[in-house]
């Protein structure tokens, strides 16, 4: 469940990577190349904190170059402009691709759902999580399921890049990058444990809800999957 839930709203909460019109009201702002305005987007739930919080999150950057953004983008906007530019060019996006489906009463009430899931995860070892839960819940449809998606995106807390590294460094992964076998049962265990926290905001669903949310989630991630094409 956890995997199909992950194939279904991801292709939402990813559309500030996979999409122009994001990028665009960022560049609005004043940014005038793309690194900048990523570092500013990402990093503006977290406020305006050192660059060392930031790299600490997002770990898989060479040393320095969180600091090369991180705070000099905010002499450019503010956190609050740029969530607010980000969530405009996302909505922009999503009713571009998703057209007259983000005025049904179906995709409304996806976005209720969504919502009641994203807001019933632990805090606890997620704090990208818990800076977007601090974010007030947009009213208009579309950002609601926007805003859902981008905090669910960040639940999971298996950082696999990282554990990654680590089976190297334990000789877990051959010098031809491929697994050993116990390297193979580690990757098992870590996939077993990323599905189960993965899994926590829709225990909040009930079984007839989390099937209404397939059923209406399953056609916009096709039209979004095909967009990304």
């Amino acid at each position: 469940m956890a995997r199909r839930m992950f194939e279904l709203v991801e292709p939402v909460g990813v559309i500030p990577y996979s999409a122009d019109e994001p990028n665009e009201a960022m560049f609005a702002l004043g940014f005038t190349n793309y690194w900048d305005l990523y570092f500013a987007g990402r990093a503006a739930p977290l406020g305006l904190v050192p660059a060392e919080v930031v790299d600490a999150l997002f770990y898989n950057f060479a040393p320095g170059e969180v600091a090369r953004h991180i705070p000099r983008v905010w002499r450019t906007t503010t956190p609050e402009l740029a969530i607010a530019a980000r969530q405009i060019g996302c909505v922009k996006a999503l009713r571009r691709i998703l057209g007259d489906r983000v005025d049904s009463p179906a995709f409304a009430r996806a976005a209720e759902l969504l919502i009641k899931a994203a807001t019933s995860a632990p805090f606890e070892g997620r704090p990208m999580y818990a800076a977007l839960r601090a974010i007030p819940v947009p009213d208009e449809v579309v950002a609601r399921l926007f805003h859902a998606a981008s905090r669910i995106h960040h639940l999971p807390a298996a950082q696999l890049a990282a554990v990654i590294d680590g089976m190297r460094d334990r000789g877990l992964i051959g010098d031809d990058g491929w697994l050993s076998e116990q390297g193979r049962a580690v990757k098992q265990r870590i996939e077993s444990l990323t599905d189960d926290l993965a899994a926590r905001p829709y225990e909040s669903l009930e079984p007839g809800e989390l099937v209404e949310l397939i059923a209406t989630l399953e056609p916009l991630a096709t039209l979004l999957l095909a967009a990304q094409d």
